[in-house]
C-alpha cells in the first residue's frame, strides 16, 4: 500500500487474516482476530463491496468474494428480513430483522449483482437482493444503504421494479433538507452514515432522472465537507455526534465516517463529472495518511490493516474489519482519482 503522494494499491493481506472459511470476524486485537466475537453481517457486506470493486481480482480476493456472498445469503430469512450477528461456532445470535445490517447486505448483493466476478454468483446475489427487497425499513440509514445496492442494480439492469422502488422509498424516508441554509441537515445532529445519507440521495436522484433528489444531495454533500473540513483537513463527526455551533475536532473518530464521505464523492463525480467532488476523496484519503486532528496515520501500509479509531493523542492500534474495510474502499476511489490524471 502506497502511503504518501504516489497511487495506492491496496493491500488485502490482513483483510485475509481477519476472514475464515466461514466469514468475517467483526473484531481484532491488533492485528489478531478475536474469534470469541464472531462475525457479522455488516462487515460481511461491506466486504463483498469492498472486493467487488476490485478490477482484477486475484484468486484470493475471489475466494474472499465467495465467502462473503455466502454469508449474507445465508444471512436472509424467507421474508427478506435479515439476521446479523453470528458466533463462532455458526449461530445466529439474534433475530432476523430490517436494521442497519439489512441495509447493508442489500448493499453488498447490489454491488455483487453488478460486479461479482463470474455469472455465477451475480446470479446469486441478484436473488438474494430481491429477496431483501420485498422489505422495507422504517430507519433512515437502514434504507440509505438499501438505496446504494438498489442504484446498483439499476446500473446493470435499468427496468428492475423492486430496485426501483426501493430507491423511491428511500428517498422518501431520508426526507428533505431543513429550512436552515445553515443546518440544511435533515435531522437535528449528524450521526453516523452522514455520508451513506447523502450518497442515497445522489445515486438514486442519477438512477431515477429525478435531478431534485440529486441536486438535495450535492446540497448536503456541500454541507457535510464544510462542516467536516478543518484547517484544510478532514475532521469527520465524532461518535458523540455534531449539532448545530458544534465545533471540533471531537473524538473517537471513526474511518468508516472518512469512507463514507469519500463514497459520496465519488458518486457525485459519477453524477456531475465535477472535478471538484475529487477534492473530498483526497481528503479522505488524507485522513488516513495522517492529515487529520490528531497527525496520525490510520493504517498499516505493509499488512492493509486499518486501526480503530482517531484519538486526541494518536489511534485505538486495534484493526477490525470495519476500519480495515473503510480505508481499502477509500484507497480503491482515491486510485481511480490518480488514474484519471
Amino acid at each position: 500500500m502506497t502511503a504518501g503522494r504516489g497511487r495506492p494499491a491496496p493491500v488485502f493481506d490482513h483483510l485475509e487474516h481477519l476472514t475464515d472459511e466461514r466469514g468475517l470476524f467483526e473484531h481484532a486485537a491488533h492485528s489478531t482476530p478475536r474469534r470469541e466475537h464472531g462475525y457479522c453481517v455488516d462487515d460481511a457486506a461491506r466486504g463483498l463491496v469492498v472486493v467487488c470493486r476490485e478490477p482484477k481480482p486475484t484468486e484470493a480476493l475471489q475466494r474472499l468474494e465467495q465467502c462473503y456472498l455466502d454469508f449474507v445469503l445465508m444471512a436472509l430469512d424467507p421474508d427478506g428480513s435479515c439476521h446479523n450477528r453470528m458466533d463462532v461456532e455458526g449461530h445466529w445470535h439474534d433475530d432476523a430483522a430490517v436494521g442497519d445490517w439489512w441495509g447493508r447486505a442489500l448493499w453488498g448483493l447490489g454491488v455483487a449483482a453488478a460486479r461479482a466476478s463470474t455469472e455465477g454468483r451475480r446470479a446469486q446475489a441478484l436473488s438474494g437482493f430481491l429477496l431483501a427487497a420485498q422489505r422495507r425499513s422504517p430507519h433512515r440509514r437502514s434504507m440509505a444503504f438499501a438505496a446504494l445496492g438498489a442504484a446498483e442494480v439499476l446500473g446493470v439492469q435499468p427496468i428492475d421494479g423492486s430496485a426501483q422502488d426501493l430507491l423511491v422509498e428511500a428517498v422518501r424516508c431520508i426526507g428533505h433538507p431543513g429550512p436552515n441554509p445553515d443546518w440544511p441537515w435533515p435531522e437535528a445532529r449528524l450521526t453516523y452514515g452522514n455520508g451513506a445519507i447523502v450518497e442515497a440521495l445522489i445515486v438514486a436522484g442519477a438512477a431515477l432522472a429525478d435531478t431534485q433528489t440529486l441536486d438535495r444531495g450535492l446540497l448536503l454533500l456541500r454541507f457535510l465537507l464544510r462542516v467536516e473540513t478543518r484547517d484544510g483537513h478532514l475532521s469527520v463527526t465524532p461518535t458523540a455526534g455534531r449539532g448545530r455551533g458544534e465545533v471540533g475536532p471531537g473524538y473517537d473518530q471513526q474511518p468508516i465516517e472518512a469512507a463514507a464521505l469519500a463514497d459520496a464523492c465519488a458518486s457525485a463525480y459519477r453524477a456531475t463529472l465535477d472535478p471538484r467532488w475529487l477534492k473530498g476523496i483526497r481528503l479522505a484519503w488524507g485522513w488516513f495518511l495522517g492529515q487529520n486532528d490528531s497527525a496520525t496515520p490510520m493504517f498499516d501500509a505493509s499488512t492493509g490493516g486499518g486501526y480503530d479509531g482517531l484519538e486526541p493523542t494518536g489511534r485505538n492500534e486495534n484493526q477490525g474489519a470495519e476500519s480495515t474495510l473503510a480505508m481499502l474502499s477509500t484507497a480503491q476511489h482515491v486510485r481511480r482519482v490518480n488514474e484519471l490524471r
